[in-house]
C-alpha cells in the first residue's frame, strides 16, 4: 500500500514539475531571477496554503496582507545620508559596498500585480529580503544566504525559501565526500552539508526567537538606531565568520567600525 502511495506521488507529472524547481534552486547562487521563479512557482501550492494560515494567526501579517501595502522605492543615496548607526544608512551603506541594486526584486506586475494573498506575500518576502540580511547580521553573498531565509520559514514556513533549504542541503549532500574539519577554504566548507545545515539552524532559531517581522513597515524604521530596533525585535545578529556581513573589513570601513 505504501509503495503505491508513493508511485501516485512519483507520476510523471509531478516528477516533471519537481525537477522544472529544483533546477531553479539549483541556479539560485547565480541569478536572484531564479529564486523569484521559483517563489513565483509556488503560490498556489499547498505549502503556500500553509504559509498564508500560519500569517493569519497574527492579526498584524493579515492586516498588512488585505492591506496589500507597496512601499516607495528605496533611495540609496538618502538613506546613506542618515546618521550612523541607523537601520537607513547601515542598508545604504553596505549595499553601496557590495555592489548591489537596493531595489533589485521585482515589481508587483511579476507577482500577478498581487492579484492573491499569496502574490502578495511572495512579493513581500522578496522585497525585504535583503533587510533581513541587514538586521539577521548574515552576510549578503552565498555564506550567509540559508541563514537568512530560515529566518522567513522559521517564522511563516515561506514555501519559497523552505524549497531552497531543502534543496540546498540535498545538493550539498550529494558533493561532499570530505569531513568538513579537513576542507582548508571556506569556499569548499560553503558547498558542504555540514555548513548548510549549521546555517540553516542558526536561522530558523533567530527566526523561532525573534518576533514577527513579516508585517513590520521598515521604511518607518530607517531612522531607528538598528542596534535598538535588533533589540526591540529580539534578534541576536550573527556576530562574526564568513556568513556574517560584519566580518567584511570593507564594510566595516564604510561603516566606520
Amino acid at each position: 500500500m505504501g509503495f503505491r502511495y508513493l508511485n501516485g506521488l512519483a507520476s510523471r507529472e509531478n516528477l516533471d514539475a519537481f525537477l522544472g524547481l529544483m533546477d531553479l534552486a539549483a541556479g539560485a547562487g547565480d541569478s536572484a531571477d531564479n529564486v523569484f521563479e521559483l517563489t513565483h512557482r509556488l503560490r498556489a501550492s499547498k505549502p503556500m496554503q500553509l504559509c498564508l494560515k500560519r500569517l493569519a494567526q497574527h492579526p498584524a501579517s493579515q492586516a498588512l496582507i488585505e492591506r496589500r501595502y507597496v512601499g516607495a522605492p528605496y533611495d540609496s543615496a538618502a538613506l546613506r545620508a542618515l546618521p550612523a548607526g541607523t537601520l537607513g544608512h547601515t542598508y545604504g551603506t553596505v549595499m553601496a559596498v557590495m555592489g548591489y541594486d537596493i531595489n533589485f526584486f521585482p515589481k508587483p506586475d511579476f507577482f500577478a500585480s498581487l492579484e492573491t494573498d499569496a502574490d502578495y506575500v511572495n512579493y513581500r518576502a522578496t522585497a525585504t529580503h535583503d533587510l533581513h540580511h541587514i538586521l539577521s547580521g548574515f552576510s549578503l553573498n552565498n555564506y550567509g544566504e540559508l541563514g537568512v531565509i530560515s529566518i522567513s520559514v522559521a517564522q511563516f514556513s515561506h514555501p519559497g525559501s523552505a524549497f531552497l533549504d531543502l534543496m540546498s542541503l540535498l545538493l550539498s549532500w550529494f558533493r561532499t565526500d570530505t569531513p568538513i574539519d579537513q576542507l582548508e577554504t571556506i569556499q569548499e566548507q560553503a558547498r558542504s552539508a555540514s555548513y548548510a545545515y549549521k546555517l540553516i539552524g542558526n536561522g530558523l532559531e533567530m527566526g523561532l526567537n525573534a518576533q514577527p517581522l513579516f508585517p513590520v513597515i521598515w521604511e518607518e524604521r530607517m531612522e531607528q538606531n538598528l542596534a535598538d530596533l535588533r533589540a526591540e525585535l529580539g534578534i541576536v545578529p550573527a556576530p562574526d565568520g564568513p556568513w556574517s556581513w560584519a566580518s567584511n573589513p570593507e564594510i566595516r570601513q564604510a561603516l566606520g567600525w
